[in-house]
């Protein structure tokens, strides 16, 4: 197979979709791998590493989309990208589709075969493509709304974990799952006060005993919720229903309730995000105030340390690219039904059922397709 790696057009996104490593064992298994010029510069892969590697240095986009078979991404494609679709490509990237129907119409009319990410579901369940940048994000988001309550930035002037006799701030993460757990985890780490909400008992159980008592759990409802967004000075959104837009659990008006100078950073932006004031933001301009609380939903997070993210996204997702092209794609998602789930279009059809319900449109099976 023809295996293309762009360089990703997003504003300041710095990951790449394969590092040279992964570009050896794929040439030396037969596969082509065509590489545009400068994809893993950002994330310190030169070219001539990706030359080494057996790696084809592409200069131009337009040939490397029109070249490839599957193009492999970090990211979604952005309009500029659009013109290289077409019919029997096959495309590997996160592509949160659910609050972009725009990209969702290209894909169909174009008749790309998109794979996405973030819905391609584990062996044991779980999404093991979205895991490692849940993980980076997590810990990002805490990091990020520390520096973001420092007074230069808008935020109230405090120091996350206080100093003796001053107390230290209070973080609220919304959603127990893999990037509220790392959250937590790094707002433990450097001393704050910390809430966990989330609806599911048993998750709150496994919290509190993973962190030993040091975190607060919280039941979630409208109630829990507006009384712990009140109290907090950093909120963490981290809410995932997977391949769907997330829920709002955060209205406008509970916003208004915060302090002046409170942090909100909602990860679950990719998803349209679970903070009704919260809209996507980019790493160039990453930040607004609204009701005066400073809210920073950049939807590319895990791109301000490229390094780590690329190393960790690639060591999930090159089995999978793998399998694709050694099988091709009816093969691989018949052996593989967690990779089956990751297809959202194919054939100008509309294929996962949590898109198709968030922007209302039908949608077939993939199995009736192929």
């Amino acid at each position: 197979m023809i295996i293309g790696v762009p360089r990703e057009l997003k504003d300041h996104e710095t990951r790449v979709g394969l590092v040279p490593a992964g570009v050896g064992e794929l040439t030396s298994l037969g596969h082509t791998v065509l590489v545009e010029t400068g994809a893993g510069h950002a994330s310190f892969f030169d070219d001539e590493e990706y030359r080494r590697q057996g790696g084809e240095i592409i200069t131009t986009a337009k040939e490397l989309w029109g070249r490839a078979e599957m193009v492999c991404k970090v990211k979604e494609p952005i309009e500029p990208e659009y013109r290289f679709f077409r019919p029997g490509l096959m495309l590997f990237t996160y592509l949160h589709l659910a609050p972009l129907p725009e990209l969702t119409d290209e894909l169909l009319q174009r008749e790309v075969t998109a794979i996405a990410y973030e819905t391609v579901v584990g062996p044991q369940g779980g999404l093991p493509l979205l895991e490692p940048m849940s993980e980076v994000a997590g810990r990002l988001a805490v990091q990020v709304g520390a520096q973001y309550m420092e007074r230069r930035y808008g935020g109230r002037g405090l120091l996350l974990g206080g100093v003796p006799g001053v107390p230290p701030a209070r973080v609220l993460v919304l959603g127990g799952g893999i990037v509220g757990t790392n959250a937590a985890k790094i707002a433990v780490g450097m001393g704050a006060v910390v809430t966990v909400a989330d609806r599911s008992a048993t998750r709150l159980r496994q919290l509190d005993d993973l962190f030993g008592g040091r975190v607060l759990s919280l039941a979630a409802n409208p109630t829990t919720i507006a009384e712990a967004v009140r109290e907090a000075d950093l909120v963490v959104g981290a809410v995932l229903i997977p391949g769907a837009s997330a829920p709002k659990l955060v209205s406008s008006a509970m916003v208004t309730q915060m302090k002046r100078g409170a942090v909100i950073v909602d990860v679950a932006i990719d998803q349209g995000g679970c903070i009704e004031t919260a809209h996507p933001t980019t790493h160039t301009h990453p930040s607004y105030v609204v009701h005066d609380v400073v809210h920073y939903c950049v939807t590319n997070m895990p791109a301000a340390v490229p390094r780590t993210s690329t190393l960790a996204l690639t060591n999930a997702t090159f089995a999978y690219v793998r399998q694709l092209a050694d099988l091709g794609l009816a093969a691989a998602v018949g052996n593989d039904a967690g990779l089956l789930a990751g297809v959202n279009t194919h054939r100008g059809e509309l294929t996962c059922a949590a898109v198709a319900s968030a922007q209302n449109r039908p949608h077939r099976a993939l199995t009736e397709l192929l």
